[in-house]
C-alpha cells in the first residue's frame, strides 16, 4: 500500500505559446494538483510581462509573467519537467519540431498538437522521428503528439466506441464547426479558405495534406482494429455564401466560399472504412443539407460506428464563455496536459493516443479534500 505521507513533488511545466491551445494549456496545468506552471513563452510583444492568469483569461494571478527567454524559461525545469508546446506548426513545422527535439533533449516530456506528422509516429518519416527518439533518449524525456481537432475524438474514442460493436463497417470520426467563433482569423481566411473566391485553392485542402495532417489518425483507428489501410482518398467540396454575412471575424461576402467539406478514407478491402470528416461553415446558413451538430449550436464532434449496433457519439464541449471551438480546443489541451504525469514515469521514446491512457481527473477529489 503506498504510503500517503509520502511527500511527491509536483511536476514544473512550461505552456510554450498562448493561442487558442495554450490558453487552455495554461488553465489545465493551474487546475492539476500534480503540476505546476513554471514559465509561459510568448512570441507577441504585446504579451510580455503578463500574468499567466491574465492571458489564459483566469480570474486569479498565477504570479508567473510571461517571457520570450526560451533558455530561462527552460531553465525553471531544473533538467526535468514538462513542456506543454502550443506553438503553431502549421507554418513553421521544421521550427517547431527544433523547439521540440531542443525541450526534450534538456530533460523534459514535451506533449503538443503541432507536428501533424507524429499523430502517429510510427508512420513517420524517418528523418522526422530519427532526431526526436535521439533527443528523447538523451534527455531520458517521452514525447505525446495528438491532435487539435481533436486527438482524442479520431483515436481513443473511435477504437473505445468500436469495443461496444459485435460487427463494425465503418468507423467515422466528424467535426462539425461553424467557424465564425473560432479564434484565428489567418487560419480561417487564409487556411481554410473562408471568404476567398471559389477559384482560391485553401491550402487546408490541397492535395496530399489532408492525408498528411489525417492519415497518421487513421492508421492509428486501423491499428486498434487490427487492419492494414490499403490507401488514403481524399473528397473535397466547397460551397458559397448565397448572402453576405458579418461575424466576430468581420465580413464574408457573398459568392465566396462559406462551407468546406472534405474527408479523409482509409480504404480496406476497397471499401472507405474508416473515415476522418470535416464539416466547416462560416455561418450556419451556408450548406444546411450538410450535417449539424445535433442540438444546433456552433459545433460538435462525433463519431459514427455503422454496424450492429449502429452507434453514434455527439461529444459538445464549450469553454471562454460558451464557446464551442473554445471548448473543443481545451478537451485537446487537457488531454495532452493530463498525459503528463504518465510521460514522466515512462520509458524515454515517443508515444501517440493509443499508446498513452487516458487519466480520469484528480480535480474533483483535490477539490473535495480542500473542502
Amino acid at each position: 500500500m503506498a504510503d500517503e505521507n509520502v511527500f511527491h513533488p509536483t511536476v514544473p511545466v512550461v505552456v510554450w505559446g498562448t493561442g487558442n491551445m495554450g490558453r487552455a494549456s495554461i488553465r489545465a496545468v493551474a487546475a492539476h494538483p500534480g503540476l505546476t506552471l513554471s514559465a509561459v513563452v510568448v512570441n507577441d510583444p504585446t504579451k510580455l510581462g503578463r500574468d499567466a492568469g491574465d492571458l489564459a483569461g483566469l480570474d486569479r494571478v498565477l504570479g508567473v509573467a510571461a517571457t520570450n527567454d526560451v533558455e530561462a524559461a527552460l531553465a525553471t525545469l531544473d533538467g526535468g519537467g514538462a513542456v506543454a508546446y502550443a506553438a503553431s506548426g502549421e507554418l513553421r513545422p521544421d521550427d517547431a519540431v527544433v523547439d521540440i527535439a531542443r525541450a526534450l533533449a534538456g530533460g523534459a516530456v514535451v506533449v503538443t498538437p503541432s507536428v501533424y506528422a507524429l499523430y502517429d509516429h510510427r508512420s513517420a518519416p524517418a528523418e522526422l522521428r530519427d532526431p526526436l527518439e535521439k533527443a528523447c533518449a538523451e534527455g531520458g524525456s517521452a514525447l505525446f503528439v495528438s491532435g487539435i481537432d481533436p486527438g482524442w475524438g479520431n483515436d481513443l474514442l473511435p477504437a473505445l466506441v468500436s469495443g461496444l460493436a459485435s460487427e463494425v463497417e465503418q468507423v467515422r470520426c466528424q467535426e462539425i464547426f461553424d467557424y465564425s467563433t473560432y479564434d484565428a482569423e489567418d487560419s480561417v481566411r487564409f487556411i481554410v479558405g473562408m471568404g476567398q473566391p471559389m477559384d482560391y485553392e485553401p491550402p487546408m485542402v490541397a492535395e496530399g495534406i489532408p492525408s498528411m495532417v489525417w492519415g497518421g489518425q487513421i492508421r492509428l483507428i486501423a491499428r486498434a482494429l487490427g487492419v492494414e489501410v490499403d490507401e488514403l482518398r481524399e473528397t473535397v467540396e466547397r460551397r458559397a455564401l448565397d448572402s453576405s454575412v458579418t461575424t466576430a471575424l468581420g465580413d464574408f461576402g457573398a459568392g465566396t466560399q462559406g462551407g468546406l467539406r472534405f474527408e479523409v478514407q482509409g480504404i480496406v478491402g476497397g471499401e472507405p472504412r474508416i473515415v476522418v470528416e470535416h464539416v466547416t461553415r462560416i455561418s450556419a446558413t451556408c450548406a444546411t443539407d450538410w450535417p449539424m451538430p445535433p442540438d444546433g449550436g456552433d459545433g460538435a464532434h462525433r463519431v459514427i460506428i455503422e454496424g450492429r449496433p449502429r452507434i453514434e457519439i455527439n461529444v459538445e464541449a464549450t469553454d471562454e464563455g460558451g464557446n464551442r471551438a473554445a471548448g473543443g480546443n481545451a478537451t485537446a489541451a487537457n488531454r495532452l496536459v493530463n498525459a503528463i504525469p504518465w510521460l514522466r514515469a515512462a520509458t524515454p521514446a515517443l508515444y501517440d493516443g493509443l499508446d498513452v491512457p487516458l487519466a480520469p481527473s484528480t480535480y474533483l477529489r483535490t477539490v473535495a479534500e480542500e473542502g
